[in-house]
């Protein structure tokens, strides 16, 4: 009976891993990536490589954008101060057509031109929960599945190897290469299996109110009463009467010594130009965990203290640590090295659990003449160098294009995005015509590109590494070169290796007919 569950524990790991991996190597690529999502904004938007200065300059001078948001009547308008990952000021409320964003230098107060791009923190980490599809939170349901399914790889992967931890002290890289990717599978799991598990759970307990929304539905009237009540957050209607805004700065600095000396970090004004209007001033959420920022609300007119909001239901709290421990926005560089390495790993996990598959496969797909493994090759090529590739192309095309330009009515940032998918879906057809030399010849272009971006960031902006490396706040925008660097070294790397295992094999295939055709 043992031995049977076993089996079909191996039949569910096998076909899970087939069905969902190119969705999985995607969503951990994204994500990896999103660990440096700001620092990565750095790098695609030169105008916001600024200094951060010693003093935070005052809400009050921001007041013009307010009076702007009261004229659209806007419901909210936010304000958040610089902080080290994000240094310069911006301003946030909405017009007809949607939310405006708009930066500011921290030292001079000047406006800062539009950057143009979506770059880490509006395409690459949204991608990484929701793909971009929004309608009908598809894609927030689709990484749900690809979530599920993760867990599911994960428990059957402990039960399908006895040994495993044996197994992980076991790398036989000279061995027969479909023995030596099990083993790399094999170590790559153990190594990320904590964290793999902890990742993709917390993920899931995120969105548990779009997944399990009968939960809150029974209680709440709506979601907006919901997420109140969990975060313990003011709320009153508006008067429809005119009113005025006191002084930002007062009330700031009241929050200031309610809090000991704590600083604030943003302010929401809800209502703007009401005379129910309230303000809302919160702490950073870089100090905890817990992704909940402690906040104090203030009548908009008076400046008098309306509500206290410092902890949150036990429930909240719990899933709010999660959710902190997921998305590493706390201020800890050493846990988000850590984060980037584990998510690599997790890259490799994927990809080594594919070519096994494909290895283990190929010759007897190919003497019943099956196609299945020429389909899934060309599947795990696009989706795992392919969208390696594209990413490279997406930060190449941003260097290239100059700011405010459009094309066929569409703005810089949609054109960086329409070359990521164009370079991902020519990956695929690639692959798919060229099987045998798909990997090698992807690999070249990853390494091109990724060289091409760093050197067109030293071209367009003099900011190359050796410049950046010399100034402490372009030290982001020297990683993200490193990186690049370094992605470009593995790339070719891995292209010469493989290249000569392909000629290996051809001669080894040559030998082998010669030595029939003289028997």
């Amino acid at each position: 009976m043992e031995q049977g569950f076993r089996a079909s524990m191996g039949w569910l790991h096998t076909w899970a891993g087939v069905v969902v991996g190119a969705m999985l190597f995607a969503i951990f690529w994204m994500g990896t990536l999103a660990v440096f999502d700001r620092e990565i904004d750095r790098w695609m938007a030169p105008m916001t490589r600024i200094a951060l200065p010693d003093r935070p300059r005052s809400f009050d001078e921001l007041r013009a954008t307010y009076d702007t948001a009261v004229a659209l009547r806007s419901p909210t308008w936010t304000v958040l101060q610089a902080t080290e990952r994000q240094p310069y000021i911006r301003v946030a409320y909405r017009d007809k057509t949607g939310v405006v964003n708009r930066s500011f230098d921290p030292a001079t107060g000047a406006v800062l031109p539009e950057p143009g791009t979506w770059a880490g923190s509006r395409f690459l980490y949204p991608y990484h929960y929701g793909l971009h599809l929004k309608i009908w939170n598809i894609g927030e349901w689709i990484v749900g599945f690809a979530g599920m399914a993760m867990l599911v790889l994960c428990v059957s992967g402990v039960v399908i190897h006895r040994k495993i931890f044996v197994d992980f002290f076991t790398l036989r890289a000279r061995q027969k290469s479909q023995r030596a990717v099990l083993d790399l599978h094999t170590v790559s799991g153990v190594l990320g299996l904590p964290f793999n598990i902890a990742i993709t759970l917390s993920g899931l307990i995120i969105f548990f109110a779009v997944y399990f929304p009968s939960g809150w539905q029974a209680v709440y009237p709506d979601k907006q009463a919901f997420n109140a009540d969990g975060g313990s957050a003011y709320a009153r209607p508006k008067a429809n009467k005119p009113g005025s805004l006191g002084s930002l700065d007062a009330m700031a600095g009241e929050a200031r010594r309610l809090w000991d000396g704590v600083e604030p970090r943003a302010i929401l004004v809800r209502h703007p130009g009401d005379a129910a209007g309230f303000v809302t001033v919160f702490q950073s959420i870089e100090e905890r965990i817990v992704r909940h920022a402690a906040s104090i609300t203030f009548d908009a007119a008076t400046g008098a203290v309306l509500h206290r909001s410092d902890a949150l239901r036990p429930v909240a709290v719990a899933q709010r640590f999660l959710t902190g421990l997921h998305r590493i926005q706390f201020r800890h560089w050493t846990l988000r090295f850590m984060y980037f390495a584990l998510g690599l790993l997790g890259c490799a996990l994927i990809m080594t659990g594919f070519l096994f598959w494909l290895e283990k496969r190929r010759k007897r797909h190919a003497a019943e003449g099956l196609h299945g493994v020429r389909l899934v090759h060309g599947l795990v090529v696009g989706a795992t160098a392919g969208i390696v590739m594209a990413t490279a192309g997406f930060m190449v095309i941003n260097r290239l294009l100059p700011l405010g330009v459009t094309l066929a009515g569409y703005e810089r940032h949609e054109l960086e995005i329409w070359t990521f998918h164009l370079v991902w879906i020519a990956a695929f057809a690639h692959a798919w015509m060229r099987p045998r030399m798909a990997w090698v010849e992807q690999c070249r272009a990853i390494a091109a590109l990724a060289l091409a971006a760093m050197v067109l960031n030293g071209l367009t902006t003099g900011d190359h590494p050796l410049r950046s490396l010399a100034h402490a706040h372009l030290w982001p925008v020297a990683g993200v070169d490193v990186a690049l660097l370094l992605l470009a070294a593995a790339a070719w790397a891995a292209s010469r290796w493989l290249a000569a295992s392909r000629r290996r094999s051809a001669a080894a295939v040559a030998a082998l007919k010669e030595a029939g055709s003289h028997a």
